[in-house]
């Protein structure tokens, strides 16, 4: 896990640019339809009938062994999608651009940014924010069952690896 919590940081590019928040559980990767929960162990069933198991604890209120971290952050969400070979990261984008985008504000997810790393052109990373974990589950949950994400998922299909790590601010971050 560690290796990977170190390769997620520093494969993203955005830990690199200062973004002010700390890592505090990984969750492996998969691959799953870009859009998908994608926990560990549920690839490509989030949304199909296998319940993903919940998020870990994140944002406010968290166990005291987790230093470092504001007691009144946001549940964080760093996203890493990798487009497989034979899928667009274009379509992916344009997937994002049009549909998905609108689909999380509805959704009550908090949209921080998307990056396309410049050395990783199948690549896409964005943060969500949500109130806490539960937050973030029932949101996830909303979105998978819309009909217009189930539409388009199956309109423009796009098979990606997702990593995700979720995060909390830390005590001196100046976002929270």
């Amino acid at each position: 896990m560690t290796k990977r919590l170190a390769r997620a940081g520093s494969a993203s590019g955005v830990l690199g640019l200062g973004v002010f928040l700390v890592a505090v559980i990984v969750v492996g990767a998969q691959s799953a339809p870009a859009g998908q929960p994608g926990q560990a162990g549920q690839a490509g069933q989030a949304g199909r009938g296998a319940a993903p198991p919940p998020t870990p604890p994140c944002g406010p209120n968290l166990p005291a062994d987790i230093k470092n971290v504001t007691k009144d952050s946001r549940c964080f969400e760093l996203r890493t999608y990798t487009v497989q070979p034979g899928s667009s990261i274009d379509l992916l984008h344009s997937r994002f651009r049009d549909h998905t985008t609108s689909l999380f504000k509805k959704h009550g997810m908090t949209i921080i940014g998307y990056w396309q790393p410049v050395s990783k052109p199948n690549t896409l990373i964005y943060i969500l924010a949500y109130k806490d974990g539960a937050a973030r589950d029932a949101a996830w949950a909303a979105f998978n069952a819309d009909p217009e994400w189930v539409k388009t998922r199956t309109a423009m299909q796009v098979n990606v690896q997702v990593d995700n790590v979720f995060m909390s601010a830390t005590d001196y971050s100046p976002m929270k």
